[in-house]
């Protein structure tokens, strides 16, 4: 059971709900360009750990190394996490305008 609330209540609603999806919006592709550049100096720091456990060929050298793998790794995972959350936002966005667009037109 849904309730149908006047055009203008339901109207304001969703422009709240529009402007904080919106918000949040750009603070996530505020993380999301900084986790990029974030992944970017560990994947470089990670290339010359395995460089280093390589040639030194150390038991110190490889667990630097896999240390510096793990974090990359795991930067990568928290990037695929924002970008899944963008898609769900910008979803959630363009149903939210669509909503706006249908009660303006009614």
């Amino acid at each position: 059971m849904t309730v149908q609330l006047p055009a203008g209540i339901s109207d304001r609603i969703v422009s709240l709900r529009l402007r904080r999806c919106t918000a949040t919006l750009r603070e996530l592709r505020e993380d999301l360009q900084i986790t990029r550049a974030q992944l970017d100096v560990m994947n470089d720091d990670a290339s010359d750990a395995e460089l280093r456990a390589l040639v030194s060929e150390t038991p110190l050298a490889e667990a630097t190394f896999r240390e510096a793998k793990s974090h990359s790794t795991a930067l990568g995972r928290h990037l695929a996490h924002l970008e899944a959350q963008i898609a769900q936002r910008e979803r959630e966005q363009d149903e939210l305008l669509d909503r706006l667009q249908g009660n303006t037109a009614s």
